[in-house]
């Protein structure tokens, strides 16, 4: 006999929980020789959801705990979409003693590296309502949880680097399997049957694809000052600045507003990587290059 389970299905932005209660009643509905699912799908206050996060964070938390004291001997599944996933991560991060009771983690269309649209809103990061929260990177946090909790990411992508609001790059998690739906925008990831799909068969088999690893070289990209995970369409335009012993190549391009692009493209001429920093972090980012050139001209001379 299949054992009962809670699922918490948790919005996003500037949404009501409408689109999650359905997604979460489908997939519950069409998930074979299930036990029996308590739902929670709480709606978060609308105008609330425009100021900051944390209060959002604070009644899911909430929410959260007393279904768990109520249910002391449940599992627990969670979907989270865009801002949904990102307040399911700070609540995992706040209470660590409930991960042994989550058998799965789904993160539907969530810039779990920090929206670029957040990023523009709030561009010389001063706190700009919940422009910075959402601009924010919880990747590594994120990363934490995935190797703990099997975690599947979904990302549409409907332009060939986003789902019209969140770039793919930005939904990617270390540790975590990985699912590209070409044609589906992010409104529309909320209840489309290939995401129901997926999720079901993640939850049937928790082996859609490879647990994304770490790159050495994008892990340090990522770590310059102001990067944020961008769209790939420039990549055709960016110049070559420094090729690496094993054929990846850092390339770059400055856009006509004088943005500057960093692509990360491996030997074969695939990118592997897009990102780019504001005004503000134009100095960090050729300082941090310079030190990653000359760091790769040591270790490739054999002098470290």
């Amino acid at each position: 006999m299949p054992e009962p389970y809670i699922l918490f299905a948790q919005h996003g932005w500037a949404d009501t929980n409408q689109s999650m209660m359905t997604l979460a009643e489908a997939l519950v509905a069409g998930e074979p020789a299930t036990g029996e699912a308590q739902i929670v799908a709480p709606c978060l206050n609308y105008a609330m959801t425009w100021l900051r996060i944390t209060p959002l964070i604070d009644e899911v938390d909430a929410l959260a705990t007393a279904t768990l004291v109520r249910q002391p001997s449940l599992s627990v599944r969670i979907v989270g979409h865009s801002m949904g996933g990102l307040i399911w991560l700070e609540v995992l991060n706040r209470h660590p003693e409930w991960w042994p009771r989550v058998n799965f983690l789904v993160l539907v269309g969530s810039p779990v590296g920090g929206s670029d649209l957040g990023r523009i809103l709030d561009p010389l990061q001063v706190g700009v309502g919940i422009a910075a929260d959402l601009g924010r990177d919880r990747r590594p946090l994120a990363a934490r949880v995935a190797a703990a909790i099997p975690t599947l990411v979904i990302a549409g992508d409907v332009d060939g680097g986003s789902d019209g609001t969140i770039t793919v790059e930005s939904t990617r998690v270390p540790n975590g399997q990985f699912v590209c739906l070409g044609g589906i925008s992010h409104a529309a990831l909320r209840c489309h049957p290939r995401v129901i799909e997926q999720i079901q068969q993640f939850w049937s088999s928790s082996s859609l694809s490879a647990p994304l690893l770490l790159h050495a070289l994008v892990d340090q990209l990522r770590q310059i000052p102001g990067m944020t995970d961008a769209h790939r369409r420039d990549f055709a335009r960016a110049v070559p600045w420094h090729t690496f012993a094993d054929g990846t190549s850092i390339r770059l391009w400055r856009s006509p507003m004088g943005i500057h692009h960093v692509f990360l493209a491996s030997a074969e001429g695939d990118c592997l990587y897009s990102g780019y920093v504001g005004w503000l972090h134009t100095g960090d980012l050729w300082q941090s290059l310079e030190a990653l050139r000359a760091e790769a001209k040591l270790f490739e001379s054999g002098e470290v």
